[in-house]
């Protein structure tokens, strides 16, 4: 086999499987879709209002309810078949979508009704992504759980890209409901690709019964276990404060470079560029585990201390592309620890609290760097970033100081997999 062939084999392994070939198929159309209308949305709010915060209390808006009811969504997905729950959840965000683009181009939309679409859509949010999370380790299993996590976020990256340039484009040529009618029709493709789901080749986790404490019982598990609560508490801090680019780089390209859009948007697609080629270098090998993503906190850390001292904007661009690289790699080794590791009847709890460490921290995180870049300059934003990284890779260093022996092969969750030398077993002994 040459090495162009094992390249594409490892690289590209999940997508072998027809299931999930078809929904990333649907969701790279739905994805672009989505970028598109969040593009759209926000220049619409700032055309109405002439201001940037009602532009950012949108975004707190669709966010809050992933913060405030994001475990609610994880014991839900845990109830009922994913399959279903993820046509419904998906044919509602088209339906949103559908509703502000006519709202849009009827010149009978407001300020207020953003303000609620963005609520609904927060609320279907809050639903969808442990359940989306859940579906994906169901449709490939856990052999290829870590390359399709990592595809997906290669995926989300270049509807990153794709999405705004496309949106910048069509609000010029038609306006910004054409971009939210775009989005609803984009959401016929990953809907259809869920119905033509092969249904006999999906492993469904056992259906968790409807007794009440659920949420407690959730929470219970994941302070139980130390190989769960170690990352959580990891992506918590680096999501909350290193993920922020999109209120710390417009104001390093003009505070810090002295340019303009123009800077901000190369900022943004060598970013993008390095996360993509990260993703893609990553999906075929690579581990995870709290020892692996500890290390990645700690280059990620160097990596943006590095981008927010950088003297001129080429350095400025070369290292927001590595940054782009580091934020792949920990946010796929993340999402993969967790899901290999929680019990099957626990997965959509567990990746629901990642929704609310992860997703959710964006209400907290946004205001503060925004703050700090604000008042004690830009850079020190950036810093911010990888001072948060630090402390995540200190907490994860505490606990992998006292794991000591050689690498075992112990079951976490439903799946054997061989986690370098810090297996759950091994971490929740060692915490004790």
């Amino acid at each position: 086999m040459s090495p162009i062939q094992r390249f594409r084999r490892d690289t590209f392994a999940s997508l072998e499987n027809p299931n999930y070939r078809r929904y990333f198929i649907g969701q790279a159309i739905s994805l672009t879709g989505t970028w598109m209308q969040t593009i759209a949305q926000s220049f619409l709010v700032l055309h109405l209002t002439g201001s940037g915060f009602q532009v950012g209390l949108v975004v707190a808006l669709q966010t809050v309810p992933i913060l405030l009811l994001g475990p609610y969504g994880g014991v839900v997905a845990d109830r009922v078949n994913k399959l279903r729950m993820m046509v419904v959840l998906q044919s509602l965000m088209g339906v949103q979508a559908l509703v502000l683009g006519l709202l849009t181009v009827t010149h009978v939309i407001s300020v207020w009704q953003i303000g609620v679409l963005a609520v609904l859509l927060g609320l279907n949010n809050t639903f969808e992504n442990p359940a989306r999370q859940t579906f994906v380790f169901e449709m490939v299993g856990p052999e290829d759980l870590r390359n399709a996590v990592t595809l997906n976020t290669v995926l989300v990256n270049v509807a990153r890209m794709v999405g705004p340039a496309a949106a910048g484009l069509i609000i010029d040529a038609g306006g910004y409901g054409v971009c939210f009618l775009l989005n609803a029709a984009s959401f016929v493709a990953v809907v259809g690709s869920l119905l033509r789901m092969d249904t006999s080749t999906i492993t469904p986790a056992p259906a968790a019964p409807r007794t009440k404490g659920q949420l407690r019982e959730g929470l219970r598990y994941v302070r139980g276990e130390v190989g769960l609560a170690v990352p959580l508490v990891m992506m918590a801090i680096v999501g909350c404060l290193a993920y922020e680019f999109q209120v710390t780089l417009p104001v390093l390209a003009t505070q810090g470079f002295g340019g303009g859009s123009t800077s901000y948007g190369f900022m943004t697609a060598t970013m993008g560029l390095g996360a993509v080629v990260g993703g893609l270098y990553f999906a075929g090998r690579g581990t995870t585990g709290l020892r692996s993503l500890t290390t990645t906190s700690v280059v990620f850390a160097a990596l943006l201390a590095l981008a927010a001292i950088a003297p001129t904007l080429p350095l400025e661009l070369i290292l927001l592309a590595c940054v782009g690289v580091a934020s792949v790699s920990f946010l796929s080794k993340g999402n993969s620890t967790l899901q290999l590791t929680a019990a099957a009847h626990m997965r959509g709890r567990v990746m629901s609290l990642w929704s609310v460490a992860f997703l959710g921290s964006t209400p907290i995180g946004g205001p503060i760097a925004g703050a700090v870049a604000q008042y004690a300059g830009p850079r020190w934003g950036i810093g911010l970033g990888a001072v948060a990284c630090a402390v995540a890779a200190a907490l994860g260093l505490l606990v992998l100081r006292r794991v000591r022996r050689p690498a075992v092969r112990e079951p976490q969750g439903d799946a054997m997999a061989e986690v370098e030398d810090e297996t759950v077993l091994e971490v929740a002994e060692a915490a004790r």
